[in-house]
């Protein structure tokens, strides 16, 4: 893993195994979210478009970058400098990072893996392919995390941090693993 929580990308001249590569993370500038003071991540105005609900899209400011409350208890999702621009309500979809306690909420919003999804697959066969699984639909050039993730950014660090939650969790055999 990388330090923005992305599996080590793997890549040749003409393949990609990561979407990290694809869409690195990115940091707002140093301005702390008006609400919880942590600092967010960047996020392009297409992931505000892609995911608030229909009657939210015409009050999105002009302005190209937004930043991302990272923080799962603070109920802002987009904020600008010094202003909350859009809270969880706001949007048409759930999010994973700020709903942590529920299986089903999405962790990779391209391909559909939830919590749920990966413990049953662990359960079921002793392992997760979601990692594998993405990997091959990036490199397959079917990667669309700047648009369908809320964080706008890859998602693999998510997956990943979900998996290794559910191997701690799967009971195989009537034992925790």
């Amino acid at each position: 893993m990388n330090q923005s929580g992305c599996p080590a990308p793997k890549s040749t001249a003409s393949t990609t195994e990561s979407c990290c590569e694809l869409h690195p993370p990115r940091s707002c500038p140093p301005t702390p979210c008006p609400v919880c003071g942590q600092r967010g991540t960047s996020v392009a105005r297409i992931t505000l478009g892609a995911l608030l609900r229909p009657e939210h899209r015409p009050q999105i400011p002009a302005q190209e970058a937004f930043c991302f409350c990272r923080t799962p208890t603070c109920e802002v999702v987009y904020f600008a400098p010094g202003r909350v621009v859009f809270r969880k309500h706001d949007l048409s979809v759930r999010i994973g990072l700020k709903e942590p306690g529920d299986p089903a909420v999405p962790v990779c919003y391209c391909f559909g893996w939830t919590p749920e999804k990966i413990r049953a697959e662990l359960a079921a066969t002793g392992r997760s392919t979601a990692i594998d699984q993405i990997k091959a639909q990036v490199k397959a050039g079917n990667c669309y995390c700047e648009v369908t993730n809320p964080q706008g950014a890859c998602c693999l660090g998510n997956v990943a941090k979900a998996v290794q939650a559910a191997a701690t969790i799967t009971v195989k055999g009537g034992e925790r693993r």
